[in-house]
């Protein structure tokens, strides 16, 4: 439950949770209703007996299958949320734009209002400005996406079966997700061997993915300020180098 006011992300989140289950992918709890009750917001889930061990390889190769659900376009029908943060979704073909716009250049002003410091703010405008380099020989398709995939959003059933929930989703990179589920740790090498059979990632993804949990250490910083803001300075620091 939360704020009445918040309804709004509880019915995004419901929208992913429903796409997710639609993919005959990777698991997720049947969203049984949301509304306003008194001045607080509900989202009602079916109850699942969850634990935090299971079937790693299984979950690897269930991700790669919902990453095979594509759509002609990056974004997504609805902003949502990350977190407790605005996530903007405007649908696009470029997704070199995207992830400029509304992803990278969003975070950047949100943490210029929150006292980012001015030079980090002016490398991280560099950056945005210059990462087209970064894809000049890739071109990701529009792949559905949990979209805030860190180990605590996964579980597993008691057969060992994978369960992901409180998704962020749109369609965009798939490299997004792995990236994300190397940013906190709780994914085993048997989860990427096996993600990696399914679909092997491309060999840009060891750069690209310092950009793409920029996006996540930069929301964090708009969260919880602290040490989030050197971070992510010291992130755009080490991919400017990379674009030279």
């Amino acid at each position: 439950m939360n704020q009445a006011s918040l309804l709004e992300m509880f019915a995004a989140e419901a929208d992913g949770l429903n796409a997710i289950r639609a993919s005959a992918s990777l698991s997720a709890p049947e969203s049984l209703g949301y509304g306003v009750q008194g001045q607080q917001a509900y989202l009602l889930l079916e109850y699942l007996p969850l634990q935090n061990h299971g079937d790693q390889p299984q979950a690897g190769t269930q991700l790669a299958a919902l990453h095979r659900h594509t759509a002609a376009q990056h974004g997504w029908f609805r902003s949502n949320t990350i977190g407790a943060s605005p996530q903007r979704n405007t649908q696009t073909h470029d997704w070199v734009q995207f992830w400029q716009q509304e992803r990278l250049g969003f975070q950047l002003e949100r943490a210029r209002r929150n006292g980012y410091p001015p030079r980090s703010y002016e490398q991280g405008l560099r950056l945005k400005e210059s990462i087209s380099a970064l894809f000049m020989d890739y071109q990701p398709v529009a792949s559905l996406l949990h979209g805030d995939l860190w180990g605590g959003n996964l579980a597993y059933l008691p057969d060992g079966s994978p369960v992901v929930y409180d998704p962020a989703v749109y369609y965009g990179d798939r490299e997004t997700d792995l990236a994300m589920t190397e940013l906190f740790g709780g994914f085993g090498a048997d989860f990427y061997a096996a993600y990696n059979a399914a679909w092997a990632l491309d060999a840009g993804y060891a750069v690209r993915k310092t950009l793409y949990n920029l996006y996540h250490i930069l929301n964090h910083f708009n969260l919880f300020g602290s040490g989030y803001g050197e971070q992510a300075a010291r992130m755009t620091e080490k991919l400017l180098v990379e674009i030279g």
